[in-house]
């Protein structure tokens, strides 16, 4: 979006701040409470995602050298996503063997980082610049790596560590 006038840019980006403080607000508010968390089913998003990232990479496969940048970011996607599943608490009801999560406001913040890095990546790609050659199609295939990798990473980390949660409140019961 190289908007000729720089009102329309701040218009833009005020818009755009506030619809994610409204999101984060009313997120915010979910993550007081404890949510079931259904570990058996945790696969589904990491493989839809999987799928559309497969889908994208067949019809509009990066060229040359950007499969290296794509890696990159599937590798920080994946070490990102285990932080921020590390960052969500989960826990086993001692009775029933229920587990639940709770997100923590650490991995909202995180998130809300994650935002703001990804829309000055857009705007410095959209905005291009004397010396600067960002391709937006490289940027969104880095862009899809990425969320690739913290999505399936997240889950594992999660899966895994309900997982052991519940085999030791089994053990004690």
């Amino acid at each position: 979006m190289n908007h000729p006038n720089p009102q329309a840019n701040w218009i833009s980006f005020a818009i755009s701040a506030v619809i994610i403080l409204v999101v984060l607000a009313l997120r915010m508010r979910r993550m007081s409470r404890e949510r079931p968390l259904k570990i058996e089913q945790m696969w589904i998003i990491p493989v839809l995602y999987l799928g559309i990232a497969g889908f994208m990479f067949w019809r509009f496969p990066p060229a040359g050298l950007m499969w290296i940048a794509v890696l990159v970011g599937l590798g920080i996607g994946a070490a990102l996503g285990w932080q921020r599943g590390r960052m969500m608490r989960i826990s086993v009801n001692p009775e029933t063997h229920e587990v639940s999560q709770k997100a923590s406001p650490a991995a909202m913040l995180f998130i809300l980082g994650l935002i703001v890095i990804r829309m000055g990546v857009r705007e410095a790609a959209a905005m291009g610049g004397p010396g600067l050659h960002i391709d937006l199609a490289s940027v969104t295939d880095v862009l899809i790596a990425f969320a690739l990798g913290l999505l399936a990473t997240q889950r594992i980390e999660m899966y895994l560590r309900a997982k052991r949660l519940l085999e030791e409140a089994r053990a004690v019961a």
